[in-house]
């Protein structure tokens, strides 16, 4: 197999994150096909026995085995790369498999991460229980607060974790300033893209050290598989997240990984589309509801922020009832969009966080980060806009708002 677009690298580096969902890290076989070929293989065989030595040893080139390498996957994590600007990319199976995998792969007994307080709520469950489960301490602070990040570096602090926007508060973080701050610390900074991708926003751009992905979310687009990713240096992929990765085996399967990429190839048309439409919803219900949490209106405390880091503000949003009857009521009125905890869907979705995603984080948690028993979190597919505009505001009248 070929690894090779037919264009010279020098020129494919510099194409835009939209050229690059499309063109980016594309290989053929002798074939020449146009599509991502599908290799539905977890081992390779070898010319000879000193082939295989040297493959395994790290003097030639080529496959040993699908839990390293397999030539589908791998086109997915070159493309992801190239799209984020990143020297390297690892796919995992799951975006909490990436997290995961972001985190420990650097972390030891002793050492402390700053995390932002909002957050998925399996990222919280990660910095909450897992990392202190294995010595390893943290610190939750409010993320908007530039103070706090650094008011909270310790001797041992090694990681900065934070997701911007947030899920579900829709909380911004100045990545320009936070990561600056680690990076003169020698504190690694860890972003969650998932909310925006690179289509939206690179972070970077602005100093970010790892960008993780659920590419569940707007990068496969239609909800059909699982997926996740890590981004970085290629220092950081090959020497510190790949051995962890080799042993462990969060790996993505060929078959996700080529679904994803034909989600990557519409991602950039998806994502502004769906930021149209997010906007156009989000302006009607701010009329409507008591609390409105969407960084692309002028009404969000961090609009300007938003607006700096973003080249809009994505399909995701999130308001906030009087209780949670009432957003239970609004829920069970709907009959366009649907109830569903997942976000980055072509189809428009909405879920109540207190009782789904954010559920098992408990209710004085819950409540630190500002997950309200009235919040409820949309996201915004390709429909048109005034079909939704038009489901929620029955919904909204039979409830009495």
């Amino acid at each position: 197999m070929k690894k090779t677009t037919g264009f010279n690298r020098d020129i494919t580096s510099k194409w835009r994150p939209a050229t690059q969902a499309v063109r980016g890290g594309t290989w053929r076989s002798e074939h020449g096909e146009t599509s991502e070929a599908l290799f539905l293989t977890s081992g390779y065989t070898y010319d000879n026995a000193e082939q295989v030595a040297a493959r395994f040893a790290g003097d030639e080139e080529g496959m040993t085995y699908s839990r390293l390498q397999n030539p589908t996957v791998a086109m997915l994590e070159e493309r992801i790369a190239l799209m984020e600007g990143a020297e390297a990319c690892r796919t995992q199976a799951t975006g909490m498999a990436a997290m995961t995998t972001a985190l420990l792969c650097q972390l030891e007994q002793g050492d402390h991460v700053v995390a932002a307080r909002a957050a998925f709520g399996s990222c919280r469950w990660l910095t909450d229980h897992l990392l202190p489960k294995f010595g390893i301490q943290t610190t939750t602070i409010d993320s908007r607060d530039n103070e706090a990040w650094a008011a909270a570096i310790r001797p041992n602090t090694k990681l900065f974790f934070f997701e911007t926007p947030a899920n579900p508060t829709m909380d911004i973080v100045d990545m320009e300033y936070v990561c600056g701050l680690a990076r003169g610390a020698g504190i690694t900074s860890v972003v969650d893209n998932a909310f925006a991708t690179a289509a939206l926003q690179r972070p970077l751009d602005f100093g970010a050290d790892v960008v993780a992905y659920s590419a569940t979310k707007l990068m496969e687009g239609q909800g059909r598989v699982l997926a996740g990713a890590v981004c970085g240096t290629s220092e950081f992929i090959n020497d510190k997240l790949m051995p962890f990765q080799r042993n462990t085996g969060p790996n993505l399967s060929p078959f996700n990984a080529w679904v994803v990429h034909r989600g990557l190839e519409t991602l950039d048309l998806r994502a502004r589309r769906q930021s149209e439409n997010a906007l156009a919803v989000g302006k009607f219900l701010q009329a409507r509801v008591p609390v409105m949490l969407h960084p692309g209106l002028a009404s969000h405390p961090q609009h300007n922020l938003a607006m700096r880091q973003m080249s809009a503000c994505g399909p995701i949003f999130s308001f906030v009832l009087e209780s949670r009857t009432q957003a239970y009521g609004l829920l069970n009125a709907l009959e366009l969009i649907d109830i569903s905890n997942n976000i980055g869907d072509s189809r428009s979705l909405m879920c109540h966080p207190a009782s789904t995603t954010h559920a098992a984080m408990g209710e004085e948690a819950r409540a630190e980060m500002g997950v309200a028993e009235g919040m409820l979190r949309i996201n915004i597919g390709l429909e048109d806009p005034q079909d939704l505009i038009d489901d929620l505001d029955l919904a909204l009248k039979t409830i009495g708002l």
